[in-house]
This record gives structure tokens, C-alpha cells and sequence, in this order.
């Protein structure tokens, strides 16, 4: 496991050769390859079995009609939004097509289309992740949940936010199921409050997706079995999104502060957490369980991170630079015994103590 924060403040800093020298030798090996090269092909193919996918799922829908059997098919469409989702993450990160147009198409229909997203809002949010992973004040993925990540953040949760964060290793998986309604939320707030660059567009996409998605419910189905498909479609596509994207860099390594204190190749390595593949998890995490190589190079295409991944492994062990690795299941056991660490302030009532030492 990558050392703590406190543990990087209590020793001398490491003397590293910067982003133009560390990263630019595995830059180089991973370009010879032609690893970042586009691949159209490739993503042809991935859209259209995500649209079989999802043609599948409408034709089972219409076909059973008003059933409690229903309840199979809105877990299928849980999994399509979710594949759905891993487009318009690859459209964001320009990985799809050397065509700009057609990749923000890509983006806009599946992120507002399909997901209810906000494309423009997403993006811009993502970039900012990308370029401070995991650092409490740079890095909007951490100051936007209500599980805290470092106990100085606790002194900004009030109410009931206080109980989540007091047993939040087993609440913070818990409240995930609501990850897909709070997207929808956030893109109506960005597009509402001018956000995003193309407010009437994504507006009319999420409203169009609305109209379609709750005519259908009610049209086909009775009113009790309309409404808990929504919930069951919702809350398991949230739970989805969310065991996708927390173990990628909750547990590892935090900063904090005005600057950044890694370089480049550090910074992402260091962060993340990948997962051990297999074609069931390739396809699950949409490859987002190559967490370091996507982190390091976010525009290569999803077909060539397992080879980066081994390309990466081997640079990383000739500069010592620690790579984490583990299983599926290990990787949320590793993520709930970080929240519960550093909740563990809070529930001995020190959290106040803790936090005057922190900021020490």
C-alpha cells in the first residue's frame, strides 16, 4: 500500500526527476506501440452493441408488458445506462474518433440522451479530477461527497451528514443507490444556472429523455408497478455507477494544499487503485479498472490499457514507484477500512482533537 500523507510529511521529500523526465520514457514506449493511436473501428463496434443493448431492453419491455417481471428488464437497462455511460466518458476524454463533432455527439447523446447527464458539465468536472487526483482542495470528486476522505473535511458536515460520516465505511456504499438521481440533479442545476456551453441542447436532451422514459412507464405499465420500475432502474443503475468509480482512488494516497506536491507520474500512479482483470471485469468497469494507465494516458482507446497496464508495471518497477494492484473484492474492503479510519476520530468523540492536530 502507498504511504499516508502524514507519513510524506514527517519525512524529507523525495528527490524525483519531474514530469519531463519520469513520464516522458514511458510516454515514449507506450507511442512506439501505438497505443495512442485512434481506432474508430473499434468504437463502431462498442456503439453498436451498446445499441443492441439497449434495443434488446426496450424490445423484452414491450413485449412483457404490464408484469412485475418488468423488474428483470429494469435491471438490464441499470447495466445499459451504466455501458451507455462509458461512451460518453471516452467521447469526454477524446479516446473515440479524431473527429471532434462526432465524438461530442457521441457524448451529448449518451450522457443527456440516454443517462439524463450533463455532458458539457461532466466534462469539466472530469478534467479537474484528472489533473489533481485525490488532492482535498483541487480534485472536486472529493469536496462533492458526503463521506470525508480527510478528517479535516468533517468540520464542514452539519446535521445529518455528521451521523453518515460517523459510519460512513458501510453508509457510503449504501447511499450509492442514489448516485444516478443525484447526476440528473446536478445536470438540471449546471444547465439551469449556465454551467455548460450548450444549455439549450442538453436541456432539450434531458427533457426529451424525461418525456420518453415516464410516457413509456405509465403508458405500459399500472401507475404502482411504473413507479417502482423507476425506483428499481434508478437506484440499481446508481448503485452501479458507484462501485464502478470507488475504488479507484478512495484509500490511496491524499494531498493537500495550495500546490500540488507530485509529479505528473506520481500523481496518477500513486492515487490510483486498479483492479485485477479478466474479460468479466474489462467489461463491467468498461476498463476503468486500468485506473493507473487511464489516469496516465485518459485518451487511449479501452482495447489498448491492458497492454499499457503491462508497460506501465515494468517502468514502475525499474523507478521504484509503488503500483497497486488487487482484487475485485479487495479492493472495497480496502476502500471501506480507509473510510472507517478516518471516520474512527469521530466515533471516539476525539474529531474535534483530531482536527487541531491536523491542522497543526
Amino acid at each position: 500500500m502507498v504511504e499516508s500523507l502524514d507519513a510524506r510529511r514527517s519525512s524529507p521529500p523525495r528527490q524525483t526527476a519531474g514530469a519531463s523526465a519520469t513520464f516522458a520514457e514511458l510516454l515514449k514506449r507506450v507511442k512506439a506501440e501505438g497505443l495512442l493511436d485512434f481506432d474508430p473501428r473499434y468504437y463502431a463496434v462498442r456503439l453498436t452493441l451498446n445499441t443492441l443493448l439497449l434495443a434488446a431492453g426496450f424490445t423484452a419491455f414491450f413485449l412483457i408488458g404490464d408484469s412485475w417481471w418488468q423488474l428483470l428488464v429494469a435491471a438490464w437497462m441499470a447495466m445499459c445506462g451504466t455501458q451507455s455511460a462509458y461512451m460518453f466518458h471516452d467521447a469526454g476524454h477524446k479516446a473515440m474518433f479524431r473527429n471532434k463533432k462526432v465524438a461530442t455527439a457521441v457524448g451529448y447523446i449518451h450522457a443527456n440522451l440516454i443517462n439524463g447527464a450533463s455532458y458539457g458539465w461532466w466534462v469539466n468536472h472530469h478534467n479537474r479530477h484528472h489533473s489533481n487526483p485525490n488532492h482535498l482542495d483541487m480534485d472536486p470528486d472529493i469536496g462533492r461527497r458526503t463521506a470525508i476522505f480527510d478528517i479535516k473535511q468533517y468540520a464542514s458536515r452539519r446535521g445529518v451528514k455528521r451521523f453518515i460520516v460517523r459510519y460512513q465505511s458501510v453508509l457510503f456504499f449504501v447511499l450509492l443507490v442514489l448516485e444516478s438521481l443525484k447526476m440528473s440533479k446536478t445536470a438540471l442545476k449546471a444547465i439551469s444556472q449556465g454551467q455548460t456551453k450548450r444549455p439549450v441542447l442538453e436541456a432539450t436532451l434531458v427533457l426529451l429523455r424525461a418525456a420518453i422514459y415516464l410516457t413509456l412507464l405509465f403508458t405500459v405499465l399500472s401507475p404502482l408497478l411504473a413507479v417502482v420500475f423507476l425506483v428499481v432502474q434508478q437506484f440499481l443503475q446508481g448503485l452501479y455507477f458507484g462501485m464502478i468509480f470507488a475504488p479507484n482512488h478512495k484509500g490511496m494516497e491524499v494531498r493537500d494544499g495550495e500546490e500540488e506536491t507530485l509529479d505528473w507520474l506520481e500523481r496518477q500512479v500513486l492515487t490510483s487503485r486498479n483492479i485485477r482483470p479478466s474479460w468479466l471485469i474489462d467489461f463491467l468497469y468498461g476498463g476503468l479498472n486500468y485506473q493507473v494507465e487511464h489516469h496516465l494516458f485518459p485518451s487511449m482507446a479501452q482495447k489498448n490499457l491492458p497492454r499499457a497496464r503491462e508497460l506501465t508495471r515494468e517502468y514502475c518497477a525499474e523507478r521504484g514507484v509503488p503500483y497497486h494492484e488487487v482484487g475485485f473484492w479487495a479492493s472495497y474492503r480496502e476502500v471501506a477500512g480507509y473510510l472507517h479510519k478516518v471516520s474512527a476520530p469521530v466515533r471516539r468523540g476525539e474529531a474535534e482533537q483530531a482536527m487541531r492536530q491536523r491542522a497543526a
